[in-house]
Formats: structure tokens, C-alpha cells, sequence
């Protein structure tokens, strides 16, 4: 079995949806203490987000915050727009040494820090030379402005062929599981996390808000199925059962939230002391994928 951190660290902070919040600085900024609160100090960010800058201006209204946060941000997707980064007329994935370093920088300036925690590979790009790629890196890591480096969405095959090149190691691989997403269960991207010791981090753990669609043909059959299961472990809301479901899996995953009410995270948080039998594991698993055990 894998040690957890210090700490549980299950839960991240996404702030892929900041614009749609529509908060001001000081109001994300009591947002981002109240995480703090509750024991969620990890921060999910792109630079194709456009959350850096709003999370960085909130940050500095109160100085101390930056040594109590991680701050996890992405390169390499480069989006139609106007920013220096962004493309002319084609989106496109760019993993060339110049364009990670350069993200970087467009990152720290943004978020008014001088080195980020984690530094994640958005998306595995085809034209990516993995030499170069490590020369980036080790380039980011000797100036001290990245401490760990991961990736994001990639398969099994291109996170091994990215590894055997690098001098660092990888510390995790950002990927979507859900019960309307179960494949991360069999193609081996668990597997890997759990062979390489490392933590996945979990995106759209609710489906994409498919779970509070009650005409969803999955949410159907979770609801009608597990309200056993949640007076069994005692849990309010399916959306923390799916959340003990997910941190169940041996590799131990760590979830990422979507919301900007900490009154929707709260709960959530509390999901990692649910404990699921072995059963009521696999029932939960049957209600998703529409089948049991073969």
C-alpha cells in the first residue's frame, strides 16, 4: 500500500471555471483562506485557464498566503487569442523547450510568485522531441522556478516514453475518471500511478456536473442504487460517495473541485474519511457501468 502524504492532500482546488466565478480579488482571496480552513492547500491552474493572473492578484493581498499554498500550473496547449503565447489561427499542443520556458515565465509573472510548485504538461504533444523536453526542465528546475514536474492527460505509452528521457522524475499524471468515465480502471493509467509510487490527480470527478442531471441515464442508476450504500457510511450526497469512490482506488487518487463555493467543497473534503467495503465498492462501480462483474 502507497503512504500518503502529511497531511491528506486529497482534495485540489481547480480554478479552470475562475472567470465564470465572477469574484473580486478580495472575494477569491477569502475563498482561497477558506480552502486554507479546511485543510485544502493545492491550487490547479493553465496558463490557457486564464486563472493565473486573478489568483495571483488575490494572493498578494495578503502576503503570507504564498509559503501556504502549492500552486499547480500547466503548459503546452497553445489556444487562438492575442496573448504572446497564444496561436495565430490554429490551436495546437507545442511541447518546444522555448514555449515551456516561456509559459513559465508568463506564469510567474502572473501569479506574483517566483517558482511554482508543480509544473504539468497540459496535453501530450505529437511533434514532442522528449530530449528537448528535458532540457527544459532541467533548465526550470537549475533556476529554481519549478520544484516538481508532472503531466496531464497523457496514456500509459507517452508517460513511459517521456520518463525514460528525463532526469527528473514525474510525480503524477492528470487524468478524467468518473462513474461516466471508467476507463482510467483498465487501460493502466492506474496501474502505472501505483507502480511508479506516484499520486494521480483526478479531473472531472462528477462528470462534468452529469451527476446532478437527473436525466442522465448513469445518474439514474447511481441514484436509484446507492442510497443503501450512503446510509451504510453515512455520507449526505452521492457527489461525496463518488468522491469516497474515487480516493478508494489503491493508487490514491487526489480529486480536483470544480467549484468557487466552499460551501459545495466542504463536504467533499470530508469524503476521504468515508471508508467503502470492498462490496459497496464494486456496487457503486456495477450502478456505473451499467453491468456487474463478469
Amino acid at each position: 500500500m502507497m503512504q500518503a502524504e502529511n497531511g491528506d492532500k486529497s482534495i485540489i482546488a481547480g480554478f479552470w471555471r475562475t472567470s465564470a466565478w465572477g469574484l473580486s480579488d478580495q472575494a477569491l482571496n477569502r475563498f482561497i483562506c477558506e480552502l486554507i480552513d479546511i485543510g485544502v492547500t493545492d491550487f490547479d491552474h493553465a496558463y490557457v485557464y486564464r486563472s493565473e493572473e486573478s489568483f495571483g492578484e488575490a494572493l498578494a493581498l495578503s502576503p503570507t498566503l504564498r509559503s501556504r499554498v502549492n500552486i499547480i500550473t500547466k503548459c503546452g496547449i497553445r489556444g487562438v487569442g492575442n496573448g504572446a503565447l497564444d496561436a495565430r489561427s490554429v490551436s495546437h499542443y507545442d511541447s518546444s523547450k522555448e514555449t515551456i520556458l516561456s509559459s513559465v515565465d508568463h506564469s510567474l509573472k502572473a501569479l506574483k510568485t517566483d517558482y511554482v510548485d508543480t509544473l504539468l504538461l497540459h496535453r501530450p504533444d505529437y511533434l514532442m522531441d522528449v530530449e528537448e523536453v528535458n532540457d527544459a526542465l532541467n533548465t526550470l528546475k537549475q533556476q529554481g522556478k519549478v520544484r516538481r514536474f508532472g503531466v496531464s492527460n497523457f496514456s500509459v505509452s507517452q508517460f513511459s516514453l517521456l520518463q525514460d528521457a528525463l532526469d527528473v522524475t514525474l510525480c503524477t499524471n492528470q487524468f478524467e475518471f468518473s462513474p461516466f468515465q471508467t476507463e482510467a480502471l483498465d487501460n493502466g493509467l492506474f496501474d502505472q500511478c501505483y507502480q511508479n509510487r506516484i499520486r494521480p490527480m483526478i479531473w472531472s470527478c462528477l462528470g462534468g456536473g452529469r451527476l446532478f442531471d437527473p436525466q442522465d441515464e448513469v445518474t439514474q442508476r447511481l441514484s436509484e442504487s446507492l442510497g443503501e450504500v450512503m446510509e451504510e457510511v453515512g455520507v449526505s450526497s452521492l457527489a461525496e460517495l463518488i468522491y469516497a469512490w474515487v480516493l478508494a482506488i489503491p493508487s490514491q487518487p487526489r480529486i480536483i473541485t470544480g467549484s468557487g463555493k466552499i460551501d459545495n467543497i466542504r463536504p467533499l473534503v470530508e469524503a476521504s474519511k468515508v471508508s467503502l467495503s470492498r462490496e459497496q465498492w464494486y456496487q457503486i462501480w456495477t450502478a456505473a457501468v451499467g453491468h456487474g462483474v463478469k
